[in-house]
């Protein structure tokens, strides 16, 4: 049984330090909100301050909405970093820039302690499956160390490269998404528009090239009109500019990736952020004056 501390406990992170719970694992838990409900009831430990996670735990895991968010409870007034001791290990699950991340792993392994990115994929629905996609950006060591924990969460774990790695390979992971909600919208905006039924369209292409994970679930969503969020639009609009960030940096065009963002852009202005990214559906629908399916 390890000691795991667990910092942030929304959408994604509670079903994630469920699942670490249920597999037999001491937590110790702090969030925006005071934790309270199964995790505290089977034994979930509550801190004040993320120093204080770090204080009794070994493995302190967190799972953040952003960059700033990360720096803030590792390096802030009672961060991470302050509760820290050497020989710990301090995992980023959360997605976010993979240049700050090399910056905040050198500073946490200055303080005799290991540092691992590991992003996940798969929204709330993996979270709570324990079927989570990891990419991992660590040192071999430290990968082999806390595997059995990530086996927990997910069943798809890569160990990408060093520090950094991870959080690229997330980057990357969300411009395909992004771009196949995108195209899986346009596709059924088309069909509903020709006066086919735009279900069973959706039906007959899961039989074909064109079969997708986001063809199966998000075209689901759009087509019924359940957009309440697994993954919300804002921080699939952070992602995106964490890339057009990084393509800027390297001198890179990303054409698409760009025209979806601002289709996110989009629904945002429109009061749609909250909404899971699958309402992207609907800045198309929007431009066309016409609908997939009514609500």
């Amino acid at each position: 049984m390890a000691k795991i501390g667990f910092i942030g406990l929304g959408i994604m992170g509670k079903p994630m330090a469920t699942n670490l719970q249920a597999g037999g694992h001491a937590l110790y838990l702090h969030s925006r909100t005071t934790p309270t409900g199964e995790l505290v009831e089977k034994g979930g430990v509550v801190c004040a301050s993320a120093a204080e996670v770090a204080k009794q735990a070994d493995i302190i895991i967190m799972m953040l909405p952003d960059t700033p968010d990360v720096e803030a409870v590792l390096f802030g007034a009672n961060g991470v970093a302050s509760g820290l001791a050497q020989g710990k290990t301090v995992i980023d699950m959360s997605s976010i820039s993979p240049m700050a991340t090399k910056e905040f792993a050198t500073r946490i392994n200055a303080l005799g302690c290991e540092y691992v990115d590991a992003p996940v994929s798969g929204g709330e629905v993996g979270a709570k499956a324990a079927t989570l996609t990891i990419m991992v950006g660590a040192a071999q060591e430290t990968f082999d160390k806390v595997k059995p924990l990530f086996d927990l969460m997910g069943k798809n774990i890569t160990l990408v490269g060093g520090n950094g790695d991870g959080q690229t390979t997330k980057v990357a992971n969300q411009i395909i998404v992004a771009l196949n909600i995108e195209a899986v919208s346009e596709a059924l905006l088309f069909a509903a528009s020709a006066g086919a039924d735009p279900a069973k369209v959706r039906q007959a292409l899961m039989g074909g090239f064109a079969a997708s994970r986001i063809l199966e679930v998000h075209g689901e969503r759009m087509i019924k009109r359940t957009f309440n969020p697994g993954f919300r639009i804002e921080l699939h609009q952070k992602d995106l500019n964490l890339a057009l960030e990084g393509a800027r940096a390297m001198g890179l065009s990303l054409p698409n990736t760009a025209n979806v963002q601002q289709l996110m852009s989009s629904c945002s202005a429109n009061g749609m952020k909250a909404l899971d990214h699958s309402a992207l559906c609907q800045a198309v629908e929007r431009m066309s004056n016409a609908v997939i399916a009514k609500g």
